[in-house]
Parts: structure tokens; sequence; C-alpha cells
């Protein structure tokens, strides 16, 4: 089976009295200028990755194809790392079942563990975790993921997400000292909004609300499918492809709408000592 040259998303289309148009992994079209090339020869050039190009001119278009970055590097996404297939999945079996399904079809080893109470450092790397993902059908206690917060300082990356009424958070993925933690989105949120008291406050509960908010079985899957692509592109360093960087990037998803917003989100800095009084 031959291999195209193409890169994932780019496409050829022969447009009816126009030539052939390119489609980017933006959706745009763009014109391609054949001069005196032949389009079919063009066309089963960059179909088959091992032709190589009949005359100048085809080639002066394959180089074009490459530096306009239409042409694929390599021919298949980076496999999972065998030293990073041991994922730790920790909360609510609404989100950690289709998330543990994506992770296993990536090539993962997922492992489900149920959890009531926040355990201690020891026991969230018991096992010796490439990383751990711990997912809340509700709002996050104060206090919480705060021994998890640690995990990046054991090697371990740290991913997490929750659901606040019918609004989901995935926090961006700590995998190093310095990284974003739970911690730092939780002062962050609190800073960005004047209701920071009330917000403290339903965090810490109690709280009296009304019929229960459904999680829905598209709801789960897209936050499963969010998780289960950040902790690929980090097991296998793919780059980020648009946007902001996953490791500074909070995905705020209303699960009524199921629409995906991103914010940037930054480590917060130590706070330093109250200094001394003179005398």
């Amino acid at each position: 089976m031959s291999r195209s040259r193409l890169s994932p998303g780019v496409e050829i289309v022969a447009v009816p009295g126009r030539g052939l148009a390119v489609r980017t992994p933006d959706g745009e079209f763009l014109s391609v200028r054949t001069r005196d090339a032949d389009e079919s020869a063009l066309l089963s050039l960059l179909s088959d990755a091992h032709t190589a190009p009949e005359d100048e001119e085809l080639a002066r278009l394959v180089r074009a194809f490459e530096e306009a970055g239409y042409l694929a590097d390599e021919p298949l996404a980076p496999r999972w790392p065998a030293d990073r297939r041991d994922v730790r999945l920790l909360g609510d079996t609404a989100l950690t079942r289709p998330l543990a399904a994506h992770l296993a079809a990536l090539g993962a080893e997922p492992r489900t563990t149920p959890t009531g109470t926040t355990p201690a450092i020891g026991d969230l790397l018991d096992g010796d975790p490439a990383a751990v993902v711990w997912c809340l059908d509700g709002p996050v206690p104060d206090g919480w993921w705060e021994v998890a917060d640690r995990l990046p300082e054991h090697g371990v990356a740290w991913l997490r997400c929750h659901r606040e009424g019918w609004q989901a958070y995935v926090e961006p993925l700590a995998a190093a000292p310095g990284d974003v933690t739970a911690a730092h989105v939780r002062a962050r949120r609190l800073a960005a909004t004047p209701a920071h008291r009330e917000l403290a406050a339903y965090w810490d509960g109690p709280r009296t609300s009304g019929a229960p908010v459904p999680l829905t079985v598209p709801a789960a899957a897209l936050l499963a499918a969010l998780l289960a692509d950040d902790l690929a592109r980090w097991a296998t360093g793919a780059p980020d492809t648009a946007g902001l960087p996953a490791r500074r990037r909070l995905r705020h998803v209303d699960l009524r709408t199921l629409i995906v917003t991103e914010h940037p989100v930054l480590p917060v800095p130590a706070v330093a000592p109250t200094p001394r009084k003179g005398g």
C-alpha cells in the first residue's frame, strides 16, 4: 500500500474549470498554480511518497508543498512509549471508564483505582505509575488535590478534571516542578472573579441545589477525549497544534452545548515572607 506525501488534514481537490486546490488543515482552500506541469502526474506524485518527480516542474511543486508545511514528516503518529504506558486513573467511573477506553486504544495501559478519600503520596506512587489522572463528577473540596500536586516532584505526570454544575474544567497537565498545579488553578480562578468569596464558599460547601445535573454520555466522552489527547501528547512528545500551550491552558467545557473554551493559566509564585519590622 502506497503512503501519501501529504500531511494529515491536507487534501487536494480538482475544481472543474479552475485546476487543483489545496484544502489546508484549517479548512481554507488555496489554488495550486501548476503552470505546465501535468496535474494527474502531480496527484500521483503526492499520493505516493515512493514515486520520484519526472521533471523539474513537478519537483518544484513538491518543494512548494514542502515549504508550505503540507508534506508529512513521519508516516504515522508516534507510538506510546513503553515507559509511560502505566497510567493510574482515580475518581468517578462516569469519567474514568471512557477515559480508560481512549487510553487503551492509544497504546497506554490504564488501571483504575477507586478512591473515596485523599490518599497519601505513597499511595499515589504505588506501582510506579508514569501518570495519575483524577476525574471528579463534582466540585473539588478544599485540600482534596493538595497531596497529588506533589506528583511532578516525583517525576509523575499529573492531570485532572472536575465539574461544577453545567461547567466542567480540564486543568493543564503538570509533568515537572514549576508546572501549573491544581492549587495554582484554584488561586488564579479566585483572583480572576469579583465573587471570590462566593466561589470559595461554593467549593467548600455545603451547597443546596435542585435536581442533580446529569453528566451525559456525550459530555463524558468529550471530557475523556480531551484528557486522553493531553496525555498522548505528553507521552509521545507530540507538539501542540494550535492555541495555548497544553501545560499553560485551562479548558472550560459547557456541558449544555459541549463548547470548549481555553484560558491561559500560569503557576503562582511562592509568596515572599513578610519583612520584619525595624527595631
